[in-house]
């Protein structure tokens, strides 16, 4: 409670709650990986306290849940269920974090790419003539099914 009074922290600060509370705790990012982050942009022999990381943590998680808050509030307006990328960029523009649209948008793009490529990559194909077919499966998947198959038959066969 002094560091309410001495105005280190504001009153409605989670940390200032039980700490053992694990709701409280499911609210932020984990310490080590906000620490690890961190970490990246001082210098190597740099040094980062307890305290400095509790608070990075705590103020992080307070952003990502403004940003989050007022995109699903978008999305509640639009009827949807689901909060995209998209949504997220509508949101930090909103709330008036211009300056991190632009490389988030960069960001965004390239992701959805890997994330194609990766499908692509993952995506099989039969072919019938020249003619090539997505499956919505693999072919081991169909070699393992028909081995269960081919296993029940012989176990019923023993009776």
């Amino acid at each position: 409670m002094d560091d309410v009074k001495q105005g280190k922290r504001s009153p409605e600060s989670p940390c200032l709650k039980n700490n053992n509370s694990n709701k409280e705790q499911d609210r932020f990012l984990p310490i080590a990986n906000v620490g690890r982050i961190m970490k990246k942009v001082i210098p190597g022999n740099g040094k980062i306290s307890k305290d400095a990381k509790e608070t990075v943590q705590e103020c992080v998680s307070e952003f990502i849940s403004f940003v989050t808050g007022e995109a699903s509030d978008k999305c509640q307006r639009e009827k949807r269920k689901t909060i995209n990328g998209d949504d997220i960029l509508w949101a930090i523009t909103t709330l008036g974090f211009d300056d991190y649209v632009e490389p988030l948008k960069l960001y965004l793009l390239k992701y959805r790419q890997l994330e194609a490529t990766s499908l692509i990559s993952q995506q099989h194909y039969a072919t019938i003539g020249e003619q090539a077919f997505a499956l919505p499966f693999s072919s081991n998947s169909i070699n393992t099914q028909l081995h269960h198959q081919q296993e029940s038959i012989d176990s019923v066969e023993q009776w």
